[in-house]
Order: structure tokens, then sequence, then C-alpha cells
């Protein structure tokens, strides 16, 4: 049974629930989950969970996202994309190529957004692109992200291409517009291509028409990234075999059913990963204690 990731390169014109639709058919399970989810125009990393992969999507470490960014320039629309509809249009001719670099310099590092109307953020348990679609415009509290750096790509008027990094929760979509303000000629999303998200790469991503192919040839566990893998950014503490029995009946290890050489202390309450012979076999909570060692506190049980 395969368990873990699959990174799918998302077509454009069809939902993140679609793709994972799409791979339950594929791959005949019904254990199947996506994370960070990607507009229907939007293209690239789309991770998603198989089977005991979605037992572990709460750790993974997401906080960094790449992007692919093709703005449109003197335009603004609804949405915030070409898929809106027009609010207004100007000459853009008069934005220079140094403009657009001093305007992209003002937008990094810490920055605060207000996420756009069509979005999946829920109000009062609506999400807001259900309101937007009713003609229904509420106010928004601004949140606070990160763009860890902007280039420049291409700039052939009236479009403009930049590679953004930014963290978690960031929308590009805003980003444009706000920068088209900023220029003051407006500017929406033409295209959208995440190239990564965390531990997931566009370099590892495969299309589903290459998916369908690879389970008709039985090599799907070659495309899949093991749990292991994309919690390698989580402390790795190995069982001895009794600790590893022991996780079966609901058990946390003692240190004395660890292989470790001493105990690890902490400070502060720290996710780990348990193993069993190179495998994972739990994800716990270092909790620390006053005058004693860290005790080990079970959160998901993998085995």
């Amino acid at each position: 049974m395969i368990n873990g990731f699959i990174v799918i390169d998302k077509p454009a014109g069809i939902t993140s629930h679609d793709v994972v639709s799409r791979v339950r058919r594929i791959l005949g399970t019904r254990k199947v989950g996506h994370t960070g989810t990607l507009d229907p125009f939007a293209t690239g990393v789309l991770p998603v969970a198989v089977n005991d992969g979605t037992k572990v999507i709460p750790f993974l470490d997401e906080g960094s996202k790449a992007y692919e960014a093709l703005l449109r320039l003197g335009v603004a629309t609804d949405t915030l994309d070409m898929t809106g509809t027009i609010l207004s249009e100007t000459d853009p001719s008069g934005i220079t190529r140094e403009q657009l670099i001093a305007c992209l310099t003002d937008f990094t590092g810490a920055i605060s957004q207000i996420p756009p109307m069509y979005s999946a953020i829920k109000q009062n348990g609506q999400p807001l692109y259900k309101l937007a679609r009713q003609g229904v415009e509420v106010e928004r509290k601004a949140r606070d992200v990160e763009i860890y750096s902007i280039e420049l790509l291409s700039f052939d008027l009236p479009h403009a291409s930049i590679r953004v990094i930014c963290s978690r929760g960031t929308y590009v979509r805003s980003l444009a517009d706000d920068i088209g303000r900023k220029l003051g000629c407006g500017a929406a999303l033409q295209e959208l291509r995440r190239t990564a998200s965390g531990p997931f790469r566009i370099e590892n991503a495969v299309t589903l028409t290459d998916l369908e192919a690879a389970a008709v040839e039985g090599r799907v566990e070659a495309l899949c990234l093991s749990p292991m893998t994309v919690l390698d950014h989580l402390l790795e503490i190995p069982l001895a075999a009794d600790g590893a029995e022991g996780l079966r009946f609901g058990r946390a290890p003692s240190w004395s059913a660890t292989i470790s050489e001493t105990p690890v202390s902490c400070l502060e309450e720290t996710l780990v990963r348990l193993t069993s012979d190179g495998t994972l076999a739990a994800v716990a909570i270092l909790a620390p204690r006053e005058g004693s060692d860290a005790a080990i506190v079970l959160k998901r049980v993998l085995i």
C-alpha cells in the first residue's frame, strides 16, 4: 500500500479538490488529502497525501513557499486576477523597469496584507468567496506575512514576471494588486505557478497523466515521498524493539526504550520523529520536566 506524499503538478482550470478526486480514482483509495490549496487558474506544486501521509499533514513544515507570477499592469479586477471582472484599465506604458524594481523592493520583508474577498477564508462560518459571488463585501482583518525575496524575471509591458519566496498565508494575488496600486496603474495576476511548498519541489512533481501511467505500470511507489522524508526537519529518536512494540498498544516510550545514547533535553515543547528500523513510527512531543529528563508524549502513531 502506498503511504506518503505525491507532488502533483496541478494544471490550470481545475480545483485542488478536483486533483484529490482524480488521485483517489487513479490509486483506488479514499484516504487522500492535500495541503496548500491552489486557485483553479494556478498551476504547480500541490502536495497530495495518500493513506498514512494524511496523518502527518499537521506536522509538515510548509513555512516557505515559492511562486512564479505573471502580472498584467494597467488593469484591476474584482478577483485580483484575470479570471475576474475588470474594474478599471489604465495605460501602463509610463512604467519603467527601474520603477518596478524599486517598487518590488518596498514589498520585501514583513508586510501586512488584507485577504482578498475571493478567498477560502471563513467569516462567521461562510467562505469569503461565496459572499463575494453574492456581491457582498465584508471588512477583513489585515494579516502579517513575510516576503523573503522578490525577483523580476522579465519586463515586457503590459506584462511583468516575478519570482516570489514568501511565508505561508501570503496571497500573491493581493501582492500583485498592492504592487499595481503603488505603481499607480493597477495590476492583476495573469498566471501563477507554485514551484515550492516547504519540502515539496516542482522537480519532484508529476502530472496527473504521468501518475495514471505510473499506476498502470505499477511504479507509483517510486513517485511517493515517505512520511519519514517530508518530516526530516524534526529531530529523530530511534526506538529499540520494545519501544516500537509499545507504540502498538499506545504506550509512549521511556528513554530506556530508545537507542539514543543520552536522553534529549529541551527548554520548551519540541516535536520529534520516533523511528523504528529507519521508518517513521510516530510523531511525539518532548515535554520538559524540571529536574528530570524530558517526557516523550505521543501525538500520532503510524504503526
